[in-house]
């Protein structure tokens, strides 16, 4: 090898070592900062405020479920801390619409479990995918759509939900027209003295991970903190999707819930019911790791950021996603992680 050779090729190793650098090193630290955040002592208040809520889907309003299953659904939620139950009652169609035979039995499951569970509210679940990214869809940008979001709002309170729960992806931060449409929302629940929820994406684990995310594509992982606290101020109650999060171990989902709900509780106002979402569901994808994204998991790192963060705190829970993929020991697992002890 001559020497002009041997310099094309130490420079060319310098290149390949700097590139495995840059794309191995800060990983490495973000999962050690991850691991990290897992570890510690648990405060013993870092427990339920019975401000809980619970994922339920479309079988409880299109006639599947009976009379013996609701009574099933009061056995399971006795002596836990859910207030709320989201019931999936859309989707909307594409122009913000919702068919009145999407709920035929909307008035039998809120008299129902107002009945056998006194106290616990019962929401509308409603949602559509967004045209963001694709030619079909909801276009929030689109006034008559929204205008009519807000009349499928109306609709379903008048079926005699207690309020209206929101899942609207994927959406982009900072969008304004979303922003639009929930102070349009709010003036109808308030009207009605009825809740607005919402489903919220994660929030930036790094400054600007949003941004750095649409190089790609951005696809509405991850909101910026501001602007998760500009929705947070929105509404009565915000939900954080904290699973989906591609962890490959226990120890880095934990950590990374950890984060999410110091993150979160920044964001919100004290005002605001704030939930940090909980994976009562089983499947391995590049996105979710059932073995890493346990439930187990999820309320060390609730409870390990909300013991940090601000212990304080009373309108802060978990939410339970969801009842038609959850197992026995998903329920475990909430019980003893998240209630008080006996």
């Amino acid at each position: 090898m001559d020497g002009r050779l041997k310099r094309v090729w130490r420079k060319g190793r310098w290149w390949v070592l700097g590139l495995v650098l840059l794309l191995v090193v800060p990983p490495l630290f973000g999962a050690l900062a991850l691991r990290v955040s897992y570890a510690g002592d648990l405060r013993d208040d870092a427990r339920t405020r019975g401000k809980d809520a619970y994922w339920i889907g479309h079988a409880w309003v299109d006639g599947r479920k009976k009379d013996a299953d609701l009574q099933a659904l009061a056995e399971r939620l006795k002596g836990t801390g859910i207030r709320d139950l989201y019931v999936h009652a859309g989707p909307l169609e594409h122009d913000g619409t919702l068919p009145a035979d999407r709920h035929p039995r909307a008035r039998w499951l809120t008299d129902g479990v107002h009945r056998v569970l006194p106290g616990v509210r019962v929401q509308a679940w409603l949602g559509d995918v967004l045209a963001d990214e694709g030619p079909n869809g909801l276009r929030l940008s689109d006034a008559a759509s929204r205008t009519a979001v807000v009349a499928s709002a109306r609709q379903v309170l008048g079926a005699g939900f207690d309020g209206v729960h929101f899942d609207l992806e994927p959406l982009q931060s900072g969008d304004a027209d979303y922003l639009t449409l929930l102070d349009d929302l709010r003036r109808t629940t308030k009207a009605r003295e009825a809740v607005l929820s919402v489903a919220a994406h994660q929030i930036d684990p790094v400054p600007g991970a949003h941004s750095a995310l649409g190089l790609f594509g951005d696809n509405g992982k991850w909101w910026s903190q501001e602007y998760f606290g500009e929705v947070a101020r929105r509404v009565d109650q915000i939900a954080v999707m904290s699973y989906d999060t591609w962890m490959p171990l226990e120890s880095l989902y934990g950590g990374y819930v950890a984060q999410q709900t110091a993150l979160a509780l920044e964001a919100t106002p004290v005002s605001t019911d704030l939930l940090m979402g909980l994976p009562f569901f089983h499947e391995d994808d590049l996105g979710h790791h059932e073995d890493a994204e346990t439930v187990a998991a999820g309320v060390r790192g609730v409870r390990l950021g909300l013991g940090r963060t601000d212990p304080g705190r009373e309108r802060f829970g978990v939410a339970l996603y969801v009842d038609f993929a959850e197992e026995p020991a998903d329920w475990t697992a909430y019980r003893t992680g998240w209630l008080p002890h006996p």
